[in-house]
């Protein structure tokens, strides 16, 4: 169904040193828990699914690193929540056409906030960047 709310709860942007020479970015994300939320809609609750996920961006060789840890929450009819719910508690595993529209939703927001914040403390852009070649 849909993607009704989206919240940081950490963000860590650090530089250790100086950058000289080749560096390595490393993006990864990880859905750290998956748990049932309920949501105030008007008069009524509803039932959704609170995904917490972190995301980093490490520089090597030890340069820096850009984290943020945030949820996300996600609505739909009852029987897909309990079919994703038991799915996470069974073997730690969403099933893919949800995950797919998570994952997308996590990197656009964090890719744009990482990108910012490399800018902020000087570190090159977690994600490349388009350049004009002659």
């Amino acid at each position: 169904m849909a993607i009704v709310g989206f919240n940081f709860t950490k963000i860590l942007a650090e530089k250790n040193s100086g950058v000289r020479g080749k560096v390595d970015i490393k993006n990864n994300v990880s859905v750290k828990n998956v748990e049932t939320a309920e949501l105030a809609l008007g008069e009524s609750k509803e039932k959704a699914i609170k995904f917490s996920f972190d995301f980093k961006s490490e520089y090597s060789p030890e340069i820096g690193k850009i984290i943020f840890a945030a949820d996300l929450m996600y609505m739909n009819d009852g029987p897909k929540l309990d079919e994703i719910l038991k799915s996470w508690k069974k073997n730690k595993q969403v099933p893919k056409d949800v995950m797919t529209e998570i994952l997308n939703t996590v990197l656009m927001r964090c890719n744009v906030e990482a990108l910012m914040l490399s800018r902020d403390v000087n570190l090159p852009p977690p994600v490349p960047m388009p350049k004009l070649k002659k």
